[in-house]
C-alpha cells in the first residue's frame, strides 16, 4: 500500500507544514501567490538556479547534471547564486524532473546538448513494474538540501518542484526528448488504459517527491507540465487532467501554493487551471490579461517575458517588460517570470538588470 494511501482507501487528511518562518510567509512572492497586495511585483525566472551563470559553470565542472543533483552543498550553492545575484524574490531548488525517475531505480541520463535519455523505453504493460513508490529514503540528499537552503536563505522562499505526470510520461516512453511525441501519443490513443494508468503511477511518484520538498521546508511548489503543450484541449482533459489533478490534491493539505506551468499551452489555460494550482503560468504566446481571462477568477497569473528578449539590449528588455507588467496590470495576482527558462547564453547582467527595473517600476 503507498504511504499516502489509508486503509479505508480514503484520502487522509494533512496537516500542514508548521509556519518556519512569518517573513517567509509575508514575503512578496507567497503574498502574490495569496493574490494579496504586495510592496512591489515579485521576480523569479525558470531555470534561474544554473544556466546562465558563470559561478554555477564554475562549481559544476567535471560533475555530470544528476550526479550535482544528488550533492546537497552543491545543491545549496547553486541554488543560492541567483538570489545573491539577481536579487529575485524566490529561490528555486535547483534539480531536474527525472530525479525522481532516477531514485526508483530507473537507468537514465542527463546527455549533454540532448537532454534526458532512458536506456529502456516504457512501453508494455509489463515495463509499468519498474514505476516503484518513491519513498523518502530515496531522495535523502532532497532534504538535507533544502534543510540548508532555508536556514540560508532567510526570508527568501523555496520553491519545490516536480514533472507533471505527462511530460515524465514523454520522456519515459520515447526514450528521450521528441518534437512529436510518436510514440506517446501512440500509447495514448491506443491503449488507453495502459496510459491511464502510466499516469496514474506518475502522479503517486511526483505527488511523493513533492511532498518530500514541502516537509523539508519549500514554501512553493511548481509542476512543469513542460510538453503539455503538443496536446489538443480534448486530449488534455480525457488522457492528462485527472493524473494532474492527483498531484495537486496530494498536496493540497499543506497549504503552500501550488503553481502549474506548460509551454505552448495558450489552448490548454483552462483546463490546466482546473486541475488545482492556485498560481498558473502563462508562456510569452498569451498575453496575460488574456491568460487572466482563459484561466478565471480566482488565481494568480505568472509570466510572461519572451526569454529571447534578454538578448536584444536594455532599452528593447526594458520595453517588453513593461508590456508585461501593463498587461498584468489589472490582475489581483502576479508574479513575473519569464515565459520559458532561462537560455544558456543570456546575460547574466541582463537579469540582475531586469530584476531591478520590475521592483522600481511596481514599487507602491
Amino acid at each position: 500500500m503507498s504511504a499516502n494511501a489509508s486503509p479505508t482507501g480514503q484520502t487522509p487528511t494533512v496537516t500542514p507544514a508548521p509556519v518556519r518562518n512569518d517573513a517567509v510567509r509575508e514575503s512578496a512572492f507567497l503574498k502574490a501567490c495569496r493574490r494579496e497586495p504586495v510592496p512591489h511585483t515579485p521576480v523569479w525566472f525558470m531555470r534561474q538556479a544554473g544556466r546562465s551563470l558563470p559561478e554555477y559553470r564554475k562549481v559544476r565542472e567535471g560533475i555530470a547534471m544528476l550526479d550535482s543533483c544528488m550533492r546537497p552543498d552543491l545543491v545549496t550553492e547553486i541554488t543560492l547564486q541567483p538570489v545573491r545575484r539577481h536579487h529575485v524574490d524566490a529561490a528555486i531548488y535547483f534539480s531536474d524532473i527525472v530525479v525522481p525517475l532516477k531514485a526508483i531505480g530507473i537507468d537514465l541520463d542527463i546527455k549533454p546538448g540532448i537532454g534526458p535519455v532512458v536506456e529502456q523505453p516504457v512501453r508494455t504493460r509489463a515495463d509499468l513494474a519498474r514505476l516503484r513508490d518513491l519513498t523518502p529514503e530515496d531522495v535523502s540528499y532532497v532534504t538535507e538540501a533544502i534543510g540548508m537552503l532555508t536556514r540560508e536563505l532567510g526570508s527568501t522562499p523555496l520553491i519545490g518542484f516536480a514533472g507533471a505526470p505527462f511530460t515524465l510520461a514523454s520522456y519515459l516512453i520515447e526514450g528521450g526528448p521528441s518534437r512529436t511525441y510518436e510514440n506517446a501519443k501512440a500509447m495514448m490513443y491506443g491503449d488507453p488504459e495502459l496510459w491511464a494508468d502510466l499516469l496514474d503511477r506518475l502522479a503517486d511518484i511526483t505527488a511523493a517527491f513533492l511532498k518530500v520538498q514541502i516537509e523539508a521546508g519549500a514554501s512553493a511548489v511548481q509542476l512543469f507540465d513542460s510538453w503539455a503543450g503538443a496536446l489538443a484541449p480534448a486530449d488534455y482533459r480525457r488522457s492528462v487532467l485527472a493524473s494532474s489533478t492527483k498531484v495537486f490534491d496530494a498536496v493540497a493539505g499543506y497549504g503552500v501554493p501550488r503553481i502549474h506551468f506548460g509551454v505552448g499551452t495558450g489552448e490548454l489555460l483552462k483546463p490546466m487551471s482546473e486541475a488545482g494550482a492556485d498560481v498558473v503560468g502563462a508562456d510569452w504566446r498569451v498575453p496575460l490579461d488574456e491568460a487572466a481571462r482563459r484561466v478565471g477568477p480566482g488565481k494568480a497569473i505568472q509570466g510572461n517575458l519572451d526569454p529571447t528578449v534578454l538578448f536584444a539590449g536594455r532599452e528593447a528588455v526594458e520595453t517588453k517588460a513593461q508590456e508585461v507588467l501593463d498587461s498584468a496590470a489589472g490582475l489581483e495576482g502576479h508574479i513575473f517570470n519569464l515565459g520559458h527558462g532561462v537560455m544558456p547564453n543570456t546575460d547574466a547582467d541582463a537579469l540582475t538588470r531586469l530584476v531591478e527595473y520590475v521592483h522600481t517600476r511596481t514599487a507602491r
